[in-house]
């Protein structure tokens, strides 16, 4: 194996074409092809399928390919900074499930470290998403979370995709509206109030499973509910339809205002937020810091809400 094959491996993949990968290579096709060949022989995989329309990755080429790209980024690293003697900013990119503290907490390490040496990522994205990130090198860190129904599930895929898990905080179940909704006075809300207003769900694309919606009770009968794709929209309905979601109560109101707030539901449910990482890689020191920030918003049920 050698990083020439790697590089060759990465451009198919980018273009879908082997005559497209050739000749944004410089090389011939036949030439490209063989090496390609030759390297699926030596690690025993096939990497791509062939047809009449070009190439397509086999999951076990999209695994090989997040290992491809970090080697290649690594090697390009030490080639600008040793060889060229060009200054190149380091990377980090976080993937998460869409939580307010989590973007806050990014925001607090982006501050701390700037932006001269490094440069950063930050994706609200779907659950398999969060999960796919991090597994193919495009996230060092993803954050999510796990309950008693979603675990075996999810822990199932963790495995399967090299990844750890490790719990960063443990919570209770909160109704988050806006402070104009009939029920935003209350201490608790009981699932039978919510009955006659929408419940709001970040729609999961071709994954629109129970067990990869990000707002608990997820198999719960909703007399009212309605699929969102942004925190905005979200936002948005609330405050137009007198809408809710589920969520850990832990909101910030420097990024989205003071026109919100969570109110304890009435339930034993519990959610744990941890994040996501690859096994047998150590986090980078900016890894490091996001994580001490967001152990800031570590609370047990009876926190003051931020």
């Amino acid at each position: 194996m050698t990083l020439t094959q790697l590089k060759y491996v990465i451009a198919v993949a980018e273009t879908g074409s082997m005559n497209e990968a050739a000749k944004k290579l410089f090389i011939a096709q036949p030439s490209l092809s063989q090496s390609v060949k030759e390297l699926e022989n030596e690690i025993g995989i096939e990497l791509f399928r062939r047809g009449n329309r070009g190439v397509i990755l086999t999951s076990e080429g999209a695994e090989f390919l997040g290992y491809a790209r970090q080697v290649a980024e690594q090697y390009e690293l030490m080639e600008a900074r040793y060889v060229e003697k060009k200054n190149v900013k380091k990377k980090f990119g976080v993937t998460m499930q869409h939580y307010t503290f989590a973007v806050n907490a990014f925001i607090e390490m982006v501050k701390q470290f700037g932006m001269d040496e490094y440069e950063f990522a930050v994706r609200e994205a779907k659950t398999f998403e969060v999960i796919e990130d991090v597994k193919n090198f495009r996230s060092e860190i993803g954050i999510l979370y796990v309950n008693d129904f979603n675990r075996k599930v999810l822990f199932k895929l963790f495995s399967e995709s090299e990844l750890e898990f490790h719990p960063l905080m443990d919570c209770g179940i909160y109704v988050y509206m806006w402070k104009g909704h009939p029920l935003a006075g209350r201490q608790e809300i009981a699932m039978e109030e919510l009955e006659e207003y929408p419940c709001l769900s970040f729609e999961q694309g071709n994954y629109n499973s129970f067990y990869f919606a990000e707002e608990v009770l997820s198999t719960y009968g909703y007399k009212r509910l309605i699929k969102a794709c942004d925190r905005a929209t979200l936002l948005n309905l609330m405050v137009g339809l007198n809408a809710y979601t589920l969520c850990c109560g832990i909101i910030c109101e420097s990024l989205n205002g003071d026109d919100y707030c969570a109110v304890k539901l009435k339930s034993d449910e519990r959610m744990t937020i941890g994040y996501l990482k690859r096994k047998g890689v150590a986090l980078s020191a900016l890894g490091q810091k996001y994580l001490e920030e967001i152990e800031k918003f570590r609370a047990m049920d009876d926190r003051e809400l931020i």
